[in-house]
């Protein structure tokens, strides 16, 4: 059986961590790209941060398309970003940058490597925000990446997108997921409204297994009570 390969952009995050561990143990090739290594990766791409993005998709996808050598990925997981208060009082540019950055400058790379190297009916999600849906005056710049991502992904899913045929392009909204991190700075918090990241991975995983697929461009909160993880699509 051919091998079959998985690109996880942010691979070395708690939810990138996640897939790559996720997906090595299915057997997939997994490919990394992160500012850091990833030891558990087939391929590790490290961004440059210091790069503009011109400069970051064309070194990522020169060396993907040397790695791959003409073989095609699954799908492309986009799970970088991050998180940064600040209302337009409050370093309103220097968050919105680097939002900007961490969120919208990885899903548009991976935007271009699923067209480069996905396979007919290959899988793309990318990851935006429950908050983004309305107003965020708390968090102005995250709210302004995240849209844009939710605006992408139903770019992408248009005809003449420029992604293979078949492709799904989806983006999971989550609300809190259960990471480290956010155990480390909410230690009081409900963990039972969290999302674990396993759940997250292995439903990555049903979709390019064909299982369960989301309509084509769909934005999926996910919502977590009780330890239950329910899938509300934003209509």
């Amino acid at each position: 059986m051919a091998t079959r390969r998985v690109i996880v952009y942010g691979g070395k995050g708690a939810l990138g961590s996640t897939c790559v561990s996720h997906f090595k143990s299915k057997n997939f090739w997994v490919g990394s790209i992160d500012m850091s290594e990833n030891k558990d990766a087939d391929l590790n791409i490290l961004v440059e941060k210091d790069a503009d993005l011109v400069q970051q998709e064309t070194t990522i996808l020169n060396t993907l398309k040397s790695a791959l050598g003409g073989a095609k990925v699954e799908a492309v997981i986009c799970v970088a970003g991050g998180w940064a208060g600040g209302n337009a009082k409050k370093d309103l540019a220097k968050t919105a940058d680097l939002m900007w950055k961490q969120s919208v400058w990885s899903s548009v790379i991976s935007a271009s490597i699923a067209a480069h190297h996905l396979n007919d009916g290959g899988v793309v999600t990318l990851t935006g925000a429950k908050a983004a849906l309305e107003g965020t005056p708390g968090m102005i710049g995250y709210g302004l990446a995240k849209s844009a991502v939710h605006q992408l992904t139903k770019s992408l899913s248009g005809e003449d997108s420029g992604l293979p045929p078949k492709s799904l392009v989806v983006s999971i909204l989550p609300i809190t997921l259960d990471t480290p991190m956010n155990r480390k700075w909410m230690p009081n918090a409900d963990f039972t409204s969290w999302t674990p990241l396993e759940y997250v991975a292995g439903l990555l995983h049903d979709w390019i297994e064909n299982k369960n697929r989301p309509g084509n461009g769909s934005l999926l909160q996910l919502s977590t009570k009780n330890s239950k993880t329910e899938i509300i699509p934003v209509q």
